[in-house]
């Protein structure tokens, strides 16, 4: 009943929010004589901070048309490649010719699915665009998906992961932020142990929280000390009529946006002040930059209760994946199962949702992979939202992401004339291919490619 009562509230207090933005329409108006006093312009301002906090935000648009591409501002497409009911794969489509889109890197980043939308990650998107060919998982807010569709859990994150890598025929570096860091290891564990030809060429975690044992914070020990079944008994209800997925088991996105909230709340009522603050005092730019970051901060979606409780019981108590114990539809996975995808890991100093050492576990867990194709990287004075947008993204990491990307892409041997591979790098691969070709296991068999159409796939030509 929770999620109808917050329905009711939301319908309830509609009047009141639409009283208020045509007020604030009104004391705004060139032609009213309060709009240039301070008691019109306090009244605005009321009228709009009331609007903001009591609208119901919906999902935004990723909204990025161009992009640079050396040194030409070129145009950007959306454009849908793979669909299931609960996931979008999109592609970011560059206006160039089809022979220079080839010559970059192919860049799948894996959204979380923890109460925000995938335009979280727009700076992300933005920041990798002038050199990578970019997709994202578009996930689908279930309250919109039909019962009919069926269940969704953390097995069948892992299977949809396992598909788009799949459907990029494995030439592609995935990179995790955040959440998805555990299920997106667990899937490329699985395609090693099935000896799958279309494990990524690397893997880049962001922030993930691989093992929540080393330094937990205070999200780790609440899922930890409360168990699955306290989460299952006070956080789960269903959606509501109308909503398509009417009657559906979720962990609603407003509870999520609660818990958010409430680890700083003093940040936020002061920021809502602010906005406040600068109305009234007609800073224009300030007031803007709030809008911006509240509309997508705002805009949260549900999550099924399956993939929720399995997520808090397989990650946050029982720490499945770290101790070789993690089973995916009655299969064994270990993070040591990983031989051939470069592994790196990104953390940043002062990050409250996943403590430090936490996403850098998989490095150390991931023994079969030699250690000359491993990369970590600690970003000093970053919290969590940092490590993968805003300023300190684009400046210190990304560039770093990039270079780890084309170290290990075997478009590299095609531009060797312009741009030769290292001797390390070089080393690290004949390294790789060696200890694949001298195992017992036949999941460790070398991974080959085979150009084709300005593409490498998968193939019978040249060892990676």
């Amino acid at each position: 009943m929770l999620y109808h009562w917050y329905e009711l509230g939301h319908a309830a207090v509609k009047p009141a929010r639409v009283a208020a933005n045509n007020f604030k329409l009104f004391f705004n108006s060139p032609l009213n004589p309060l709009t240039h006093t301070h008691v019109g312009r306090q009244a605005a301002a009321a009228c709009e901070v009331f609007e903001r906090t009591t609208r119901r935000y919906e999902k935004p648009e990723f909204g990025l048309r161009t992009t640079r591409v050396d040194g030409s501002d070129v145009a950007v497409r959306e454009e849908t490649v793979w669909s299931k009911p609960f996931c979008n794969m999109i592609h970011f489509v560059r206006d160039i010719p089809r022979q220079r889109a080839a010559r970059d890197p192919r860049v799948l980043l894996v959204a979380p699915m923890s109460g925000h939308f995938a335009t979280l990650l727009r700076g992300t998107v933005e920041a990798l665009l002038p050199d990578h060919e970019v997709y994202i998982t578009d996930w689908q807010d279930p309250r919109d998906v039909p019962l009919v569709a069926g269940r969704f859990d953390l097995d069948d994150y892992i299977d949809y992961v396992r598909d788009m890598l799949r459907h990029l025929d494995g030439d592609v570096h995935a990179f995790a932020v955040c959440q998805p860091s555990v299920p997106v290891l667990a899937a490329v564990a699985l395609m090693e142990l099935n000896n799958d030809p279309c494990v990524p060429h690397t893997l880049t975690l962001a922030g993930g929280p691989v093992d929540t044992r080393i330094n937990p914070t205070e999200v780790n020990r609440l899922a930890e000390e409360r168990g699955t079944q306290w989460f299952r008994n006070n956080v789960i209800t269903t959606v509501p009529w109308p909503a398509i997925g009417y009657g559906r088991a979720v962990y609603p996105g407003f509870l999520q946006l609660t818990g958010f909230m409430t680890m700083n709340l003093d940040r936020h009522l002061t920021a809502h002040k602010d906005l406040f603050l600068h109305l009234v005092h007609g800073d224009g730019d300030s007031a803007e930059k709030h809008r911006e970051f509240y509309d997508e901060y705002l805009a949260v979606m549900d999550l099924t209760a399956e993939f929720y409780l399995q997520t808090i019981d397989t990650v946050f108590v029982r720490h499945a994946l770290p101790k070789g114990e993690f089973v995916h539809r009655g299969q064994r996975l270990d993070i040591a199962d990983i031989r051939r995808v470069a592994i790196m890991t990104i953390e940043g100093e002062k990050d409250d949702i996943t403590g430090l050492g936490q996403c850098r576990a998989a490095v150390d867990l991931a023994k079969n992979v030699p250690s000359e194709m491993k990369r970590h990287y600690e970003c000093p004075g970053v919290g969590h939202y940092g490590i993968f947008n805003g300023s300190r993204f684009r400046a210190d990491i990304a560039p770093r992401i990039a270079q780890f990307m084309r170290s290990f892409d075997p478009r590299r041997e095609c531009i060797a004339a312009v741009e030769p591979v290292p001797h390390d790098i070089a080393a690290a691969r004949a390294q790789a291919a060696t200890h694949a070709a001298t195992s017992n296991e036949p999941h460790a068999a070398a991974f080959t490619f085979a150009k084709a159409d300005g593409r490498s796939r998968p193939g019978t030509s040249e060892k990676r």
